[in-house]
């Protein structure tokens, strides 16, 4: 018998001063089986620093990733079907990262964990062609500290500026400070 994913519920309050965002999400999302609590609050938090103004463009999504190898975690089409956004949570292959590039206007990838250093070092130069790529890095403790925050209904605010990430919960505050490994900031 296959496993259920779990369901998770969260209402993001996001403040991004450096994109001039101000918006409230309520949102469903699946755990599967054989994800973590970090890699579904990593998810989370890579849907809140990226999604866009509004949706005259197409909304961002999460997709079946871990289910479905050719879809990202989330991804934004625009009105025409075509693909705006590929996000990634975790380590992807050169592969799969050139063929995403291919695919859309902008590909963003979410590394997090203590391999996350050990994966970019065997990478990052197979990468450099790939000019639609930013890779941001989560520090393994912060990523963790954001995994203790996880809990079936959740409330956030997000504040960030300047590239830091100010989360409250009803749990507790925590300040992440992704690192942009490549790419631009758009």
């Amino acid at each position: 018998m296959a496993l259920k994913s779990t369901i998770y519920k969260a209402t993001l309050h996001i403040a991004d001063m450096d994109r001039q965002l101000y918006a409230e999400h309520a949102l469903t999302l699946a755990l599967h089986p054989s994800e973590t609590e970090e890699r579904l609050l990593v998810r989370l938090l890579a849907f809140a620093l990226n999604v866009p103004h509004d949706t005259a463009r197409g909304a961002l999504q999460f997709a079946r990733g871990l289910s479905d190898s050719g879809e990202p975690d989330l991804w934004q089409h625009d009105l025409t079907g075509q693909l705006l956004q590929w996000i990634e949570v975790g380590q992807p292959d050169e592969r799969r990262l050139a063929k995403a590039c291919a695919r859309a206007e902008r590909v963003t990838i979410y590394c997090y964990g203590s391999a996350a250093d050990i994966w970019w070092a065997g990478i990052r130069h197979k990468l450099s062609r790939l000019a639609n790529l930013t890779v941001w890095r989560l520090p393994a403790e912060q990523a963790r500290a954001l995994a203790a925050l996880a809990q079936r209904s959740m409330q956030w605010q997000l504040t960030v500026q300047d590239a830091q990430v100010w989360l409250n919960s009803d749990k507790q505050s925590l300040e992440l400070l992704p690192q942009r490994w490549m790419g631009s900031e758009s």
